[in-house]
């Protein structure tokens, strides 16, 4: 199958990640990699053995038919429309946008352009997230009832060496982690139809306390302590905590319910873990991954299948649909904190197809 090119545009903490995945996936051919800092662009090329380019050379590359848009999240719609001027096909970073109207307007203008869009995370389709799937499909744990999604810390500050934008718009647990968790569920039971939330801000600054801007005060802009209810079309009711303002829990960070049996799922920010089943009247046992990608840090497999959708003319898996139903989601907490009522999801997604196949021989996933 002919390769498709790519054009890496954001050469920050998470490129590594990507590149390194990359080399997975043959179909994938790095074209180029690219920032506004140019001389961070360079260093990434000269690590990953691939070329360093200018942001508007990859745009004027025709080799290049996906731009992978790895900026920070309030560039994410600006870059991804130029993208899709530039006539490419282009995958963010999650979120897809800070607001649900960018995201609508970056999805809006893609289906104008006859041009796709995706956006991470694809950690959905890794062997732990597809092998609990699996066990909801094939009826295990009876009816899906509801569930937990949690996840919790004292803040970003303490490891990141740029964390501010963490805390500006576009920021915050919500759009930084909620796309993780949010994403996984809509995978394992379909879309959201309702929200019902709470969103507080404890502490207006912060301080770094990590290298290199240790000590410096930033401003917060966003809550950072989320609590709600999610509402699923097939009738499930998932709680979600999110939070920068946590020392410390003893939640796992997803468990589904059902009216036959309990099913914890893996850290929806990897690929793999731990699944363990709970039948009624049973006892929680471990279950063997079914599925493959759940052995590593597969962060570019949404952008491998893509590029197999592209060649095989089928819908790609973690989609603009997807991804801009979860930001509606993610957006209606803090909707209905301010508002004090329930919000409705307007936007309707079907659940991406499991992924039954390997990638990593370049065979099509059906």
């Amino acid at each position: 199958m002919e390769r498709v090119g790519i054009g890496i545009i954001g050469c920050g903490n998470i490129s590594g990640a990507y590149l390194k995945a990359m080399a997975s996936f043959p179909i994938l051919d790095v074209r180029g990699v690219a920032d506004l800092n140019h001389d961070m662009a360079v260093a990434k090329a000269t690590e990953f053995n691939v070329p360093a380019k200018k942001i508007d050379e990859l745009f004027a590359d025709p080799a290049v038919e996906i731009i992978v848009n790895l900026t920070i999240p309030k560039a994410h719609v600006a870059v991804g429309l130029k993208a899709l001027d530039a006539g490419k096909h282009t995958y963010s970073e999650k979120p897809l946008g800070i607001n649900f109207a960018e995201g609508k307007l970056l999805a809006e203008a893609a289906k104008a352009k006859g041009l796709r869009i995706g956006a991470a995370p694809d950690t959905f389709l890794g062997g732990g997230h597809q092998t609990a799937r699996a066990i909801i499909d094939q009826g295990v744990i009876g009816q899906p009832v509801g569930g937990t999604a949690t996840f919790m810390c004292p803040g970003h500050e303490r490891w990141h060496p740029n964390p501010a934008f963490y805390y500006e718009v576009g920021g915050g647990p919500m759009l930084d982690m909620g796309p993780y968790y949010i994403t996984d569920l809509v995978n394992l039971f379909g879309p959201v139809a309702q929200v019902a939330g709470f969103a507080v801000t404890p502490r207006k600054e912060r301080v770094i306390t990590s290298e290199p801007r240790n000590g410096e005060h930033i401003p917060v802009h966003v809550p950072t302590h989320v609590a709600g209810l999610m509402a699923f079309a097939n009738g499930a009711v998932v709680q979600i905590g999110m939070s920068f303002d946590v020392a410390g829990h003893k939640h796992v960070p997803l468990e589904i319910y059902g009216t036959e049996g309990t099913l914890i799922v893996p850290d929806p920010n990897h690929f793999g873990g731990d699944v363990e089943l709970l039948k009624k009247g049973g006892a929680f046992e471990p279950q063997q991954l079914t599925a493959p990608y759940g052995d590593g840090n597969y962060r570019s497999i949404g952008v491998a299948d893509l590029a197999h959708a592209i060649r095989s003319n089928r819908p790609h898996r973690a989609s603009g649909d997807l991804a801009l139903h979860v930001l509606e989601v993610m957006e209606a907490f803090h909707t209905a904190s301010k508002n004090g009522h329930t919000v409705a999801i307007t936007t309707h997604t079907e659940r991406p197809m499991p992924l039954s196949q390997s990638l990593v021989d370049g065979r099509l996933a059906k």
